[in-house]
C-alpha cells in the first residue's frame, strides 16, 4: 500500500484505506496547509471545471488574481494540485485527485488537532450551504425537495462496527464515482447532489463513560 504521494507505505498509525484513486493525506503539516477556506474553494473550482488558471479561479471565487496565485502555489507545494502542461504563458491548474481524505495518523504528533481543524472548516462550509438550500427550498421544484432528506440517528456500536459502518457509507456513495467529473457518465435526468454526514462517538452521553469503565460496549436499536 502506498501513501498519499504514491511513494512509500502508509504509516502503521493510519487505519483508513481508501480506493486506489483517492488521495489520502495523513501528514499534519499537509492537512493544516489545506485548512483554509480560500484553498478549499479553489479545489471546488478545479473539481468542477477540470482545470483553471489563476485568472479563471479569481473570476469564479471573487478573490484577486494575486490571492488565487498564492493559494494555488501553496496547494501545489503540498501536493493537492499540479500544473497542466499546455501552450500559453499562464498555465492552468488541475487537482491531483478529485477524491480526497484527510485522516488521523496515531503515530504523528498533532495529527488529531490538524484533522479536527480541517473538519471544523468543512462543517462550517457545509452548514452555510445547507442553510442556504433550506432557505431556498420553498421556491425550488417540489420534486427536488421530495427526494432530499435531513436525518439523524443514535445507537450503540463497537469501534469495529463503526469503522465498518463508515466504510459501508463511503462505498454506497462510490456507486456514483466519475459522474461529477465526466458528463458522459451521467444518466438522463440526473441532477447535481451534495451529501454531508457526520458519524461520531458522543462523549457527552453517560453510556460512553460507563462502557469504558466496565471495559465493554453495547449495541442497541436506533432511538
Amino acid at each position: 500500500m502506498t501513501n498519499d504521494d504514491g511513494a512509500a507505505p502508509f504509516s502503521p498509525g493510519v487505519t483508513y484505506r481508501g480506493p486506489a484513486d483517492e488521495q489520502v493525506v495523513s501528514d499534519p503539516v499537509r492537512i493544516r496547509a489545506l485548512a483554509h477556506p480560500v484553498r478549499l474553494e479553489l479545489l471546488d473550482v478545479l473539481d468542477d471545471q477540470g482545470e483553471a488558471t489563476a485568472t479563471e479561479c479569481a473570476a469564479a471565487t471573487g478573490e484577486s488574481v494575486a490571492s488565487c496565485s498564492y493559494h494555488l502555489r501553496i496547494l501545489a507545494k503540498h501536493g493537492y494540485i499540479e500544473k497542466v502542461d499546455r501552450p500559453g504563458r499562464e498555465k492552468p491548474w488541475k487537482t491531483v485527485s478529485s477524491s480526497r481524505s484527510q485522516v488521523i495518523d496515531r503515530n504523528a504528533a498533532g495529527s488529531v488537532h490538524a484533522v479536527s481543524a480541517m473538519a471544523g472548516i468543512h462543517v462550517h462550509r457545509q452548514s452555510d450551504r445547507i442553510q442556504s438550500w433550506l432557505q431556498r427550498a420553498p421556491q425550488l421544484p417540489v420534486e427536488d425537495i421530495d427526494v432530499s432528506s435531513v436525518m439523524g440517528s443514535s445507537f450503540y456500536a463497537t469501534h469495529e462496527e463503526l469503522r465498518q459502518f463508515r466504510d459501508d457509507l463511503l462505498e454506497l456513495s462510490r456507486r456514483f464515482d466519475g459522474r461529477w467529473q465526466h458528463a458522459g457518465n451521467r444518466p438522463e435526468g440526473s441532477v447535481p447532489v451534495q451529501l454531508f454526514a457526520v458519524l461520531n462517538i458522543d462523549p457527552d452521553r453517560g453510556g460512553v463513560a460507563k462502557a469504558r469503565e466496565t471495559g465493554g460496549s453495547a449495541v442497541g436499536d436506533d432511538q
